[in-house]
């Protein structure tokens, strides 16, 4: 037992006072300085620990690797990704068990981040974000899993080999889906973020692993999009559109990820082939994404979609911890680009934490960053935000991420995935053939329910009131069930007869057993009383039959 200690009553006041002030909505804000490692670490830790608050996959009863509702199931994979950014950034430990036990739950049956719960709402671009969270795992070293467990280069692997085999050429000349099945909301869709994800982790896995076959699809990609107008002359990455329309009713609104996902394949690939076609394109769409930063100065991330009409949804509240987080990397793949995006990163750092200050502990984030003040906007994708653009800060003093020939340890399965290629429509459940255990079980069991069903028939049948043991009650119950299943076998109707006339009026085909219980019962104590008391008959208070369905 836990003993809680007496405290004198000056310390359960200043204790009081603590924590009145930690509460307090005017707590102050954080004092971030991005230019300081400790500074970052140390507001950054606490965002981590804020943003896990609405985490439950590691409390009793929790699923690891989901979070609870309202958020979806890709949003958990890229809190992940945010806690292995964490990781990379800090080398804080703390949640690298928790990490694990989340990447490895939802792989699925067949190790592809396509798990049978998740087939009414998972899209590709809800699938990719697992991938590149795995992917990510590989890049920085992360701990690998146990030798027995999927490994975290083969699930990047999978992610992206299933979803090459989605590419669908009869509509719109390529690309892919939004949905994976074919009877979600959404299947006739073709959007950014799910072509995003698909060509950032091609472009990834090429660096990596130095297999060209990945490079040719992030360039198959990339040459989609481009030839669909996704992304435009202006170097816009646009939503998307309908596959019944061919893809020519393109929506028209740029969200901060979108953009994000293919800045960090552009330097990917910049990286991987020293092209400098891919050095122009990375710098354009470096350029264009600058669109999604306001403020005074013009140097504050903003969702530029929805934040200034208060129209964010719970996945655009998220968003900007992509871009972060993405255009922090790039600066290693490309490193002219960091003299270009750090100014940014690091005004919008000093922004974010200002502001938050909300919550009971006086220190949530909210959504907006360019008002310098808390909006009461809180929730998971707020935090994680908060948290990449605060660690984007000090990008310049961590290593670069490793690769199959400079450092990588994990391990990769080429053909990872197979069960699941092309797949749009969920797999049947499997069931194991019934062995010769399974079928000794089920008779144990069965005559163990038997068994109490019977135990349970005697001890509503034991008469607590008469002098006979259970055992001779048993006996008895036996031969009357025995005579009774006789003279029904010899005449149903005559022993029911029978029976009606021995009792008298009192007796009933459907309650008759339990009739003549009570008279047995009411007869057995008055001769009881007589016995005990000598007292006449007339005087002894008899139980009254009521008849089923008569008015007493």
């Amino acid at each position: 037992m836990v003993r809680v200690p007496r405290w004198a009553a000056w310390r359960r006041a200043a204790a009081a006072s603590l924590l009145l002030t930690a509460t307090s909505p005017l707590a102050a804000a954080y004092e971030l300085d991005p230019n300081s490692t400790e500074s970052v670490t140390t507001i950054a830790k606490q965002m981590a620990e804020d943003m896990l608050s609405y985490y439950t996959g590691d409390k009793p009863g929790g699923t690891p690797g989901l979070l609870p509702d309202p958020y979806y199931w890709w949003e958990a994979g890229a809190m992940m990704g945010a806690l292995v950014d964490y990781w990379y950034y800090t080398k804080d430990e703390e949640y690298n068990d928790l990490v694990t036990k989340g990447l490895l739950f939802q792989v699925g049956d067949t190790n592809d981040y396509m798990p049978r719960n998740q087939t009414l709402t998972e899209g590709n671009d809800d699938q990719g974000f697992w991938g590149l969270a795995v992917m990510s795992a590989a890049e920085y070293n992360f701990p690998n899993p146990p030798a027995d467990k999927p490994q975290w280069l083969g699930l990047a692997q999978a992610v992206f080999n299933t979803q090459a085999a989605r590419w669908d050429t009869e509509h719109c000349n390529g690309g892919l889906r939004w949905q994976i099945f074919s009877w979600n909301n959404g299947y006739d869709y073709k959007n950014s973020i799910s072509q995003a994800c698909f060509f950032a982790l091609g472009a990834r896995l090429a660096l990596y692993t130095g297999n060209q076959t990945y490079a040719d699809w992030a360039v198959k990609t990339w040459d989609w999009m481009v030839g669909v107008d996704f992304i435009d002359k202006y170097w816009r990455v646009l939503d998307g559109a309908h596959t019944g329309k061919n893809c020519t009713d393109i929506v028209p609104y740029q969200f901060s990820y979108n953009a994000g996902g293919f800045i960090l394949g552009a330097a990917a690939m910049y990286n991987y082939t020293e092209d400098p076609v891919w050095k122009d394109r990375l710098d354009n769409l470096v350029e264009g994404a600058k669109v999604f930063f306001t403020g005074p100065n013009k140097d504050i991330m903003t969702e530029v979609a929805c934040e200034s009409v208060n129209r964010c949804n719970l996945d655009q509240q998220s968003f900007k911890a992509y871009l972060s987080r993405w255009l922090a990397a790039i600066t290693k793949w490309a490193p002219h680009t960091y003299d270009v995006v750090m100014p940014y990163l690091r005004a919008s750092a000093v922004a974010a934490a200002k502001q938050c200050t909300g919550g009971k502990n006086g220190r949530l984030c909210g959504l907006k960053w360019t008002t310098g003040e808390f909006d009461d906007n809180t929730g998971v994708g707020q935090q994680m935000a908060a948290m990449e653009v605060t660690l984007s800060c000090i990008i310049k003093d961590r290593g670069p991420p490793v690769t199959h020939d400079s450092g990588g340890t994990s391990k990769g399965d080429p053909n990872s995935g197979g069960g699941d290629m092309g797949r749009n429509t969920p797999k049947p459940p499997t069931f194991k053939p019934i062995t010769a255990g399974d079928t000794a079980g089920a008779a144990i069991l069965t005559a163990a329910v038997i068994l109490a069903m019977i135990a349970g028939m005697f001890w509503i049948f034991l008469d607590e009131s008469s002098d006979k043991t259970p055992l001779q009650q048993v006996r008895g119950f036996h031969d009357s069930t025995t005579a009774h299943f006789a003279a029904l076998a010899a005449g149903g109707g005559g022993a029911a007869a029978f029976l009606r006339r021995r009792m008298g009026d009192d007796f009933d085909e459907k309650n008759g057993a339990t009739v003549a219980s009570i008279r047995a019962i009411a007869d057995k104590r008055q001769n009881t009383d007589e016995q005990l008391h000598g007292r006449s008959l007339k005087n002894i208070h008899t139980i009254r039959i009521i008849k089923p369905g008569s008015v007493s």
